[in-house]
C-alpha cells in the first residue's frame, strides 16, 4: 500500500505540474492507479517520505541548508528542462512573444499564491534585485531617515547604503534582541526608532541569522499611520509558511523563489501594492519602458524564460501538497527538533520559541564548541549540511527544516550533535 500511495502521489505531481509542457522524458507506469488514493489530509511520515522522494540530493547528503539555497524537486526540474528544449528548438519564437500567455499564467499563479492581484507582481531575478529596485527609486532628501534593524541581510542594507546614504540620507540601525519574548517587544524597537524624518522602514520577514520572524503586519499598520512606507525582504519566509501579502499590508515584498519555493535558480517575484507602485523606477530600461503596469520593472528584453516558467511549476508543486499543509509541517518539524534538544545542557537554542517569532529555521549552539568546528564535523563525519552563524554572538549552526526533511532526518541530526557535544 505504501508503494501504491507513493506512485499515485508522484503521478499526480507530474500531471498537475506539467501544465502545457509535455514531459516526454517521464514514462509513467502508474496509469492504472486512481488519483483519489491521494489523501491530502494525511500527515503521516509516509506521506512526507513521498514528498522527500521528489528531491534528489547527492549520495549520502542530508541537506539542512535550505535557508541558503533550495533544491528543485524532480517534477520542476523536468518541466524546466522541457521548456529549455522547446526554447532551443525555436529560439526567436519563444524568447520574443511565443510564451507571453504562459508568462502571464505564471504571474497569476504567484499572485494567487500570495493572495494579491496579478497587477501587483513582477517576475524578477532575486531578492537583491528587488531591494535595489526599492532603494534606488526614492527621491529622498538629505536628513531623511530609513530604518533597518541590525540583523538585516547585507543585500538589503547595501542598496540603501549605495543609492541613498551618500546623498545624506540617514540609515537608522536599531538593535534587536536575538531572543525576544513577544511580538510587542519587536514592534517597540521600530516604534522607538521612528522620528519625524522617517520615510521608509526596510525589514526582513524572517531573519537570516537565526530564523526569527519579524512582525511585518504590526509594523506596517504602525508605519502607515505615520505616512511611512514599508519594504520587506521575504527571502527566508515565502514558501516556508502561508503568507497573505494583502493581509500583511506592506508596500513592497521581494522574494528569491529558489529557497523555500523550490523554484529554479535566479528567479524571483516582486510585490508592489497597487497604491505604492508609482514610487518605483525600473533598474533596467529597454523597448517598452513606457509601459505603466508593473511589467515595466521586469523589462529585460532577453532573459532566462525556462526558469521563469519553472517558477509556475514550483508553485504547482507546493499547491499539490497544499500550502497550508506545508506551513503546518514547517511548524511540526520545528517543534519536533526543539523538543529533542531543549533538555540537553550542552545545547543552547539561539532562536525564539514562540510560533509568532520563528518557524522552520532554528539556530543551535553547542556549548563550548566553535561553530565552524561543529559545522565541519557535521559535514565531514555525517554528511549533514548546515550553515554556521558566528555574528551577534550566535556561535550556532543554522538548521533549515524544509519539507524534504523527515523526523528520522532530525533524529540523525540530533544524534550527531550529541556525539559532537561529547
Amino acid at each position: 500500500m505504501k508503494n501504491l500511495y507513493r506512485r499515485s502521489f508522484v503521478k499526480q505531481l507530474f500531471t498537475g505540474i506539467a501544465g502545457t509542457v509535455l514531459l516526454s522524458s517521464y514514462k509513467s507506469s502508474d496509469s492504472d492507479f486512481p488519483l483519489e488514493l491521494i489523501n491530502t489530509n494525511d500527515n503521516s511520515e509516509a506521506f512526507w517520505e513521498t514528498v522527500k522522494s521528489q528531491f534528489k540530493f547527492a549520495p549520502n547528503l542530508r541537506y539542512f541548508n535550505n535557508g541558503s539555497l533550495g533544491s528543485c524537486p524532480v517534477p520542476v526540474q523536468k518541466a524546466t528542462n522541457e521548456y529549455r528544449a522547446t526554447l532551443d528548438g525555436f529560439p526567436s519564437k519563444y524568447m520574443w512573444g511565443g510564451w507571453n500567455d504562459e508568462k502571464e499564467t505564471v504571474r497569476q499563479k504567484v499572485a494567487d499564491f500570495f493572495s494579491v492581484s496579478n497587477e501587483e507582481i513582477a517576475l524578477t531575478h532575486n531578492t537583491t534585485e528587488g531591494m535595489n529596485l526599492i532603494a534606488r527609486s526614492f527621491n529622498l532628501e538629505a536628513g531623511d531617515e530609513v530604518i533597518l534593524i541590525d540583523h538585516e541581510h547585507k543585500s538589503s542594507v547595501i542598496p540603501w547604503t549605495v543609492w541613498q546614504e551618500e546623498k545624506g540620507i540617514k540609515l537608522v540601525r536599531p538593535v534587536i534582541a536575538i531572543l525576544p519574548e513577544t511580538v510587542e517587544d519587536l514592534v517597540k524597537v521600530y516604534e522607538n526608532a521612528i522620528t519625524s524624518r522617517t520615510k521608509v522602514i526596510s525589514m526582513c520577514h524572517s531573519v537570516n541569522t537565526n530564523g526569527m520572524i519579524l512582525p511585518v503586519k504590526e509594523v506596517s499598520e504602525m508605519a502607515h499611520e505615520k505616512g511611512i512606507l514599508v519594504a520587506v525582504d521575504g527571502a527566508q519566509a515565502a514558501g516556508m509558511f502561508d503568507i497573505n501579502l494583502k493581509d500583511l499590508g506592506c508596500d513592497f515584498y521581494a522574494v528569491s523563489a529558489h529557497k523555500w519555493l523550490f523554484a529554479p535558480k535566479g528567479i524571483a517575484m516582486f510585490y508592489a501594492k497597487k497604491e505604492s507602485q508609482h514610487y518605483l523606477k525600473p533598474l533596467i530600461v529597454a523597448n517598452g519602458h513606457t509601459d505603466e503596469s508593473i511589467r515595466r520593472l521586469e523589462n529585460y528584453n532577453t532573459r532566462n524564460l525556462p526558469e521563469l516558467l519553472g517558477l509556475g511549476s514550483a508553485v504547482d508543486f507546493i499547491n499539490t501538497i497544499g500550502k497550508e499543509k506545508v506551513s503546518q509541517r514547517s511548524y511540526e518539524l520545528k517543534h519536533y527538533f526543539r523538543n529533542k534538544v531543549k533538555d540537553n545542557p550542552k545545547f543552547k537554542l539561539k532562536t525564539p520559541g514562540h510560533d509568532d517569532l520563528s518557524c522552520a529555521i532554528q539556530t543551535l549552539e553547542v556549548i563550548g564548541k566553535d561553530v565552524k568546528d561543529v559545522k565541519n564535523k557535521l559535514s565531514d563525519d555525517y554528511g549533514i549540511d548546515t550553515r554556521p552563524m558566528s555574528t551577534y554572538n550566535l556561535n550556532g549552526v543554522r538548521i533549515s527544516f524544509a519539507i524534504f526533511i523527515t523526523k528520522k532526518d532530525i533524529d540523525d541530526l540530533v544524534n550527531a550533535l550529541e556525539t559532537i557535544a561529547g
